[in-house]
Formats: structure tokens, C-alpha cells, sequence
């Protein structure tokens, strides 16, 4: 079959050469016709165009292979090759430093992947691994084009493979724009953060017409792979928004908290916020019964830098917080516990939240500040039978693994396995503190005065008081909240009004910490 050439012979002097290159150029960033435009507009969704101009800095994107054209030929494919070929890609700058971005053009062949399209993205992909820069893919496509079989499916491979080549080495983004179905929603759960926008974006492995085909349920689009079944259920998504407008400013502020890669440190700012600053309403945040609740964000408001900081997973996992924020200026993570959902216990999906925010930390040189408040792992028959032994065992491995300055400080309860493997001294904690407040225990007195006094209390004339006092006197001797300070658990006890101060000088003296993990080819995490 013969391939149709659609590119003009040209003129022959040079400016008539750049006339036509310019002509060329517009024909490509135009696209491929106002109505498939307006189709885009009709559905909610910007092109791809505008999404790069929202992400990027004003006049700083540098698009390469513009021009380039499929050569797949069969089902038509050889009548129509547009420029770009349904990807735009290029480099750009967010607040002055330098990203990567490559974004589907949905008005081309629905922004599916075809060999050209896939090489565009695979070049991409290495020149941001090269230059060491954050690179965002811009995602709006209905997977592989099927017209082009299985060299369609190789492209997938071959991001696939660059996604794990980039990990923990340049900071990856996917943000969902459109669908993405199948085997192309794997290179999203291989980046460290996924975006999505309520209507218009889902991702699914098989989508409603298969589920309902091989099991008889009926579902939609949103409700199987939706933005909010993905930032509440599953936990694929670490971020939802009403509108693309607001995830894209949103994936900028987040670029902020970033290094460039594994060899930078992120950017740190002049704050305005005093180091010294006091806080004496911690002193009314957290109440001294470790039965009462309270909102552990107004707690991290109080500590960081303006109070403001970036929830990661906020909708997913509720009793574990994830946190980007600033003290003094520096970026740090900030992991603690939510008294208000589940009391703050540690299970299996808060669990897995945390393990892979601490890892990511620790990827890009972000010091963690871990806030305690646990009273153990959450009990019941399906958590040990999910593998809460194993989930568990994944946050104790990432903070042991980790390399970073680790800062731990406990509000009040730390209880059992959960105090260990919350980022506790004995595991490789550098600094830990402690509020007056600390209650650090191999469980809570109730339970512990019932296992140890058990005899005495039975054989009480008056069991509810023999416990009672035994409960008493448990706290007393083991639970005060200086019995770990004692021993050398805890480097200090510090009044609450002057954790923001504290924490500032431990995080500028850890600055230069350095440390070395033995030399392997790599661990073998609990999974």
C-alpha cells in the first residue's frame, strides 16, 4: 500500500521556505479543526495547549518534534497523519526552574498511543532523566491505537520501564485529564503523585461494559474509576478538583515543594514567619485525656510556616495525615497521627499511605517530622486476615530505610508496636521529643493493669476499685511522662509553645546530615 505524502514540495528561495515552516508550525498548534475543538470545550476540558500554558511559566515552553507524523499505514491510518501525532511535548519552566511535560492532544485519534506518539514521550522521558527535572505528563487519552497493534503496546512498555528508571530520581506527576483505561493506567500508579478532576477524568483496568459483561454489575465511568473513588477508596489518586484550572495550579505549588532530583535539596524560602514564634494554644489544642479527640491539623497549622501546607491523600486513610509544609523556610514532611478519625490508630491503608510518603521523602532529601498520637494498630478479623502484619511491616521499613533527617515529637499517646514503628528513637530516629503530655507504653493502663494485676483484681473483695487503684498505680510507675526521658527514649521534654522553635533548630543543625545504607543492589520490602 502506498503511503500518501502530504507534505508540501515548497518554494524554492528561503523565504519562501520560512513561510512555509510557519505555516506548518500554525497548522500544528491549531490542531486539527475548530470542530473537534469545540467537542473538547463541549465535554469540560481544555486542549492540551492551554493545559501547558497553565502549567508552565508564561513564554518559556520549548515544544520538540512538533512535526513529527505517524508512518502506520492500513484501516486508513495512511490518509491521515496530523502533525504532533496526538502528543505535545517539550520543557518549559515552573517559577524559573526547569520541567518536563508532555500532554495527549484528545482531538488526535482521541489521544490514543501509536508508535510515533509512544517515541515522542520515550524521548521526553530521557531528556528529563537526563537533565535531572520533574517531568509532568498531561494525560487526556483512550489508551493504545488499536489501528497500530502491538507496536502500540511496545510504547506502553517502553514508558512503563522509563517511569521505574525515573523513580526516586526525578520527581514524576501524572495528572488526569480524560480517561485512561487499561494497561496505560499503569504508568500513572508508577509516578510518585496522581491528579485527577471530577467528571472528566477516570482510570480503570477494565472499564463498565467488561465488568458488567463478566460479572453482571452495573456501574459508570465515575463511579468505577472516578476522581473521587480514586482520592477515597482505592488511594490511587493523591489529589482531586473540581476543574482544571485549579488541579493544574495546584501540580505548580506542589513542583514548589520539590527539588529538581534525587541530587538537589528543595527549594527553601525567605519566611516572614518568626522562628521563635510561640504558640500557647497548643497548649488548649490537645486535651491531657488520651480519650478525647482533637483535629490534628490545627496542631501542624501552629507549627509550620504561615500555616500552610500541602495534605497529600487527604481524602484517603483520614487517621494518618501526609504533609508537605515549610519550617523556617525549609520544606520538610510531616507524618502524624489523626485523633479524630479511628482515634488516630495505625491500619492497614494508613499503613500504606505513610510507607510511601516517608519513602518519597526520603527519595528527595525532605527531612520528616513525624507527630505521634497513636494508640496502636487498629484491632479485628480483617485486618489480620487483609495482612496488617505485612502493611504494617511496609512503614517500618520505609522510616528504618530512610536517610533523612527524622525528627520525631509525641503529643501524648504512643502505645505497643505503633510507638516503634512511628518513627520512634530505637528504630533510627535522630531527635525525639516529647510533650508534658506523653503517655509512651506498651499499651493503655486499663488494659495493662488487667493483664499484670489479673489475680488481684478476681480475687478483690471489690474488683472495680482493686482495678481502679491498679490503674493508678501503673501510671504512676511506668507511664509518667518522664519515665522515657529517663531512660534516654526521648532526647528532651519540651513545653508545647515552643515546638515551632524547637523544631526549627533540630532541622538546621540536621541540615547536613549524611548517612550511608549498606551497599546492595537494592532492599526487599515487605509487600
Amino acid at each position: 500500500m502506498t503511503v500518501v505524502d502530504e507534505t508540501p514540495s515548497g518554494p524554492a528561495d528561503a523565504r519562501g521556505r520560512v513561510a512555509e515552516l510557519h505555516a506548518l508550525r500554525e497548522e500544528a498548534r491549531r490542531g486539527p479543526s475548530d470542530r473537534a475543538t469545540e467537542a473538547q470545550r463541549a465535554k469540560g476540558k481544555l486542549t492540551a495547549r492551554e493545559r501547558i500554558e497553565l502549567l508552565l511559566d508564561e513564554g518559556s515552553f520549548s515544544e520538540v518534534e512538533q512535526l513529527r507524523r505517524h508512518r502506520a499505514t492500513g484501516f486508513g491510518l495512511e490518509a491521515k497523519r496530523p502533525y504532533t501525532d496526538g502528543v505535545i511535548t517539550g520543557w518549559g519552566t515552573v517559577e524559573g526552574r526547569t520541567v518536563f511535560v508532555y500532554a495527549h492532544d484528545f482531538r488526535i485519534f482521541g489521544g490514543a498511543l501509536g508508535e510515533a506518539h509512544a517515541t515522542k514521550i520515550h524521548k521526553i522521558m530521557d531528556m528529563a532523566i537526563s537533565a535531572g527535572a520533574p517531568l509532568v505528563s498531561l494525560n487526556d487519552g483512550a489508551g493504545a491505537r488499536i489501528q497500530e497493534g502491538v507496536s502500540a503496546l511496545a510504547g506502553y512498555g517502553g514508558i512503563f520501564q522509563r517511569n521505574t528508571k525515573a523513580s526516586g530520581v526525578i520527581p514524576q506527576i501524572s495528572v488526569m485529564l480524560g480517561p485512561c483505561a487499561g494497561g496505560a493506567a499503569y504508568s500513572p500508579a508508577l509516578t510518585d503523585f496522581v491528579f485527577m478532576v471530577r467528571e472528566t477524568s477516570q482510570m480503570f483496568i477494565t472499564g463498565p461494559d467488561v465488568v458488567k459483561a463478566v460479572t453482571g454489575e452495573e456501574i459508570t465511568q465515575n463511579g468505577l474509576g472516578g476522581a473521587d473513588v480514586h482520592a477515597e477508596t482505592s488511594g490511587v489518586a493523591h489529589f482531586a478538583y473540581d476543574d482544571e484550572e485549579t488541579c493544574i495550579a495546584e501540580v505548580r505549588y506542589l513542583l514548589s515543594m520539590l527539588p529538581q532530583n534525587n541530587r538537589e535539596n528543595p527549594p527553601t524560602v525567605v519566611s516572614e514567619d518568626p522562628v521563635d514564634r510561640r504558640s500557647d494554644v497548643l497548649l488548649d489544642l490537645v486535651p491531657a485525656d488520651g480519650n478525647r479527640p482533637y483535629d490534628m491539623h490545627k496542631v501542624i497549622e501552629e507549627l509550620v510556616d504561615d500555616g500552610d501546607y500541602l495534605e497529600i491523600h487527604e481524602r484517603w486513610a483520614r487517621n494518618i495525615i501526609c504533609a508537605l509544609a515549610r519550617i523556617d523556610g525549609q520544606v520538610i514532611g510531616i507524618v502524624a497521627n489523626q485523633p479524630q478519625s479511628l482515634a488516630g490508630v495505625l491500619d492497614i491503608e494508613a499503613s500504606e499511605k505513610a510507607a510511601r510518603f516517608v519513602q518519597m521523602c526520603d527519595a528527595f532529601n525532605i527531612p520528616i517530622v513525624t507527630l505521634l498520637d497513636v494508640p496502636g494498630f487498629l484491632p479485628g478479623v480483617d485486618q489480620e486476615h487483609g495482612g496488617i502484619i505485612r502493611h504494617g511491616a511496609k512503614l517500618l521499613y520505609a522510616y528504618c530505610n530512610a536517610t533523612v533527617p527524622r525528627i520525631s515529637l509525641i503529643l501524648r499517646k504512643a502505645y505497643g508496636g505503633a510507638y516503634i514503628v512511628m518513627d520512634s528513637q530505637s528504630i533510627g530516629a535522630d531527635l525525639t521529643y516529647a510533650w508534658p503530655t506523653n503517655e509512651i507504653a506498651v499499651m493503655g493502663a486499663e488494659g495493662a493493669a488487667n493483664v499484670i494485676f489479673r489475680k488481684q483484681i478476681a480475687e478483690a473483695e471489690d474488683s472495680d476499685a482493686m482495678r481502679t487503684r491498679m490503674v493508678k498505680e501503673y501510671k504512676a510507675e511506668l507511664m509518667h511522662p518522664y519515665y522515657a526521658a529517663e531512660r534516654g527514649l526521648v532526647d528532651d521534654v519540651i513545653d508545647p509553645v515552643e515546638t515551632r522553635q524547637v523544631l526549627a533548630g533540630a532541622l538546621a543543625m540536621l541540615r547536613t546530615k549524611h548517612a550511608d545504607l549498606p551497599s546492595r543492589k537494592h532492599g526487599n520490602p515487605p509487600q
